[in-house]
C-alpha cells in the first residue's frame, strides 16, 4: 500500500510534524510504503479559485502524490481550536478524486489539553470529500507532547513515553488494517 502523511503545520519542528514522521516510521516498518508531505517545507500558494495555479511545482507533486496514494493521514497542530490554515489551504487545493473512498486518519498536536476540536474538523471535511475516517485518531496535547518531544529528541528513558509510543502503533495498526481491507475491495486482485 502507498500512504501519504500530510502534515500541516508552518512550524519547524513541529509536534504535528514529528507524529507524522513516526507515523511514515511505524508504517514502513509493516512493509507499507509510506512518505510524508510537509507543508513547511514544500508550501502551497493560496487558493485563489479563480486563478490557474497549474505551474506551481509544489502543488503538482502534492495532487500527483495524493491521486496515487491508497490511504491518507492528516496531521495539524491545533490553533485556537481548528485546524492550521496550512494544512486547511492545502485541503482546498484537493478535491473528492483525491479522497473518495480511501481511508483517512487524523492525527494533532496540541500546546494545551488534546486537541479534539481540529480532529472532529477533520473528520467532518473528510466526510465532505468523500473520503472514509478511520475508526480512530491520535491526538497528544500537554505532557503527553512534551514526552513525546522527548522521546523523539533522544530522550529514551523520559517517564511515559512508552504508553504514547504504544497507543500511536496501536491506532496506526488499526488504520493499517481498515486501509488493508478497502484497498482489496477498490482494487481486487487480477488472478
Amino acid at each position: 500500500m502507498n500512504i501519504i502523511i500530510l502534515a500541516g503545520s508552518n512550524r519547524k519542528n513541529a509536534t504535528s510534524t514529528r507524529l507524522g514522521e513516526y507515523a511514515v516510521e511505524v508504517i514502513s516498518g509493516q512493509g507499507h510504503e509510506a512518505s510524508l508531505f510537509d507543508l513547511y517545507q514544500t508550501p502551497l500558494p493560496f487558493y485563489a479559485p479563480d486563478e490557474k495555479q497549474n505551474e506551481d511545482q509544489n502543488l503538482s507533486d502534492l495532487n500527483t502524490r495524493m491521486l496515487a496514494a491508497d490511504a491518507i493521514i492528516l496531521s495539524t497542530p491545533e490553533y485556537h481550536g481548528s485546524i492550521s490554515g496550512v494544512l486547511k489551504n492545502a485541503l482546498d487545493h484537493l478535491s473528492q478524486a483525491h479522497f473518495s473512498g480511501k481511508p483517512v486518519l487524523s492525527i494533532s498536536s496540541a500546546g494545551g489539553a488534546v486537541g479534539v476540536s481540529s480532529l472532529l474538523q477533520l473528520q467532518a471535511i473528510i466526510r465532505n470529500l468523500h473520503g472514509i475516517n478511520a475508526q480512530e485518531w491520535i491526538s497528544i496535547g500537554g505532557a503527553q507532547r512534551r514526552r513525546f518531544e522527548a522521546t523523539f529528541d533522544g530522550y529514551e528513558e523520559f517517564e511515559g513515553s512508552q504508553d504514547i509510543e504504544d497507543r500511536i502503533k496501536r491506532v496506526i495498526g488499526s488504520f493499517l488494517h481498515l486501509a488493508e481491507t478497502l484497498t482489496a475491495v477498490r482494487k481486487p486482485s487480477e488472478s
